[in-house]
């Protein structure tokens, strides 16, 4: 009897589809939601839509160092929950809202501060409507920084605890009211594209509330309160820094090759751009499932190495990695069936849809081959404190891959945006050779975050 409880797993089934199915389902949404925003915004006008458009580029640069802060702060404090010491879960978590407020404040300060400034150095010379709209767009969403980095902050907390339940509750109704805001600012009180804006501040103002409130509860392993009352911890800010700082690197130079590949794919022709515009879109779809698979993993690591059971961090990777890989294969299928139809909607042209498809069926043979083991484990890996050969290496695939290879292709052989998948598939391919290696050496365990 005692050898059975010896050997049992931390999370049962039911523990681990309770973690799954939210972050799974909030995935869905939130690309759902993004793509109907997007739709939304193209009503306004086409320098409206290219103000957003490139304001987001910037947008998601910093939202994703946010979302690295806040993963940091999850993988330090399901540790210290793994470890039984909930007191110090609680004072990091106090540390991981503290710094990432504070950094998020700073660059807002920054961004109102040289708001066309930064516009002009960016983007150069644009035309003046795109400019004006630019600014007006850039300015609202500059102060909705902090919010969206405090409920990034703690929805990484609440995941920690393993509660992805309620971050989902609340991405679904701040979309929502996202989507709402901007069907009332835009077609009622034709606020162009500072309704749009003002949409997503009040979207993110109510997640950072609402998230806040839910930490407060007394029931939870992390319960933070007195938020006026908390005060800098140099030794946990700088272990939060050294898993964010990496990551954060890390999605930043994502952003930054795929600013790289766009301004190589408009160089195509409409109908390339249009084709390869909804091949991304169909692309984020066939994805989420294994991603949100991929979030949920790093608290199941993290709590693992915290409670000193190696070898249930390595169990859970290698078991979450293979239903990654089911709901991959299920996702690019669906996503396969429904390309045509989708396309016949959205009224692409001929040549546009055919090259979609084209691009749509590769995806879905050569995704579920290459991409769970490109992504996955590194999740895991990461929550054990390996972050920097994460950055390493996915930075090198990046710009090497994506990037380089793509523009060689596009330069030397005319090729038109399937460059950009050949150079995706072999960013994949290397990665997850590199992170399969990797993953069997072990050497991800010989890290040591918390004491």
């Amino acid at each position: 009897m005692c050898r059975e409880v010896e050997h049992k797993h931390i999370f049962s089934g039911a523990d681990l589809r309770s973690l799954l199915f939210p972050l799974i389902i909030e995935q869905l949404l939130n690309t759902l939601m993004g793509t109907v925003d997007t739709i939304m915004v193209s009503n306004v006008g086409p320098a409206a839509m290219s103000a957003v458009s490139l304001v987001d580029s910037i947008n998601t640069l910093l939202i994703q160092a946010f979302a690295a802060l806040a993963a940091g702060g999850c993988i330090i404090c399901s540790q210290y929950i793994g470890k039984k010491n909930e007191e110090t879960a609680n004072r990091a978590a106090r540390q991981v809202l503290l710094v990432i407020l504070s950094i998020s404040a700073l660059i807002t300060f920054i961004c109102l501060l040289g708001n066309r400034r930064i516009l002009r150095l960016i983007f150069g010379a644009v035309e003046t409507d795109v400019m004006d709209a630019s600014v007006t767009y850039f300015f609202y969403t500059a102060v909705s920084f902090p919010f969206i980095a405090v409920y990034n902050g703690g929805a990484a907390i609440c995941r920690a605890q393993g509660n992805s339940r309620s971050p989902m509750l609340i991405s679904v109704i701040s979309n929502g009211i996202n989507i709402a805001g901007n069907a009332f600012l835009i077609w009622g009180l034709q606020l162009g594209v500072a309704g749009v804006a003002i949409a997503t501040l009040v979207s993110r103002i109510f997640s950072a509330l609402v998230v806040l409130f839910f930490l407060r509860r007394p029931t939870q392993q992390i319960c933070i309160n007195h938020y006026l009352q908390i005060r800098p911890d140099k030794y946990l800010i700088l272990k939060v820094l050294a898993i964010g700082i990496p990551s954060g690197v890390e999605n930043s130079m994502f952003q930054f090759g795929k600013l790289a590949i766009q301004s190589t794919v408009s160089t195509m022709g409409t109908a390339a751009i249009a084709a390869q515009a909804m091949t991304n879109i169909l692309e984020m779809f066939n994805g989420m499932a294994a991603q949100g698979i991929g979030i949920g993993l790093m608290t199941v690591v993290g709590q693992c190495i915290g409670a000193g059971r190696k070898d249930d961090a390595v169990y859970y990777i290698r078991k979450l990695s293979f239903v990654a890989e089911l709901a991959m294969i299920a996702n690019c299928l669906a996503v396969y069936v429904l390309a045509r139809p989708v396309t016949i909607l959205g009224a692409m042209e001929p040549e546009s849809a055919k090259l979609c498809l084209y691009m749509i069926g590769w995806i879905t043979v050569i995704k579920p081959i290459f991409w769970v083991l490109s992504f996955v484990p590194a999740y895991g890996m990461r929550a054990a404190g390996d972050v920097k050969f994460s950055m390493l290496i996915s930075t090198a695939t990046m710009w090497l891959c994506r990037v380089s290879l793509c523009v060689f292709l596009v330069r030397h052989y005319q090729m038109g945006p399937m460059a950009v998948w050949i150079g995706m598939f072999s960013d994949w391919a290397i990665r997850g050779l590199f992170f399969t290696i990797r993953f069997y050496r072990k050497k991800w365990l010989e890290h040591k975050v918390i004491s």
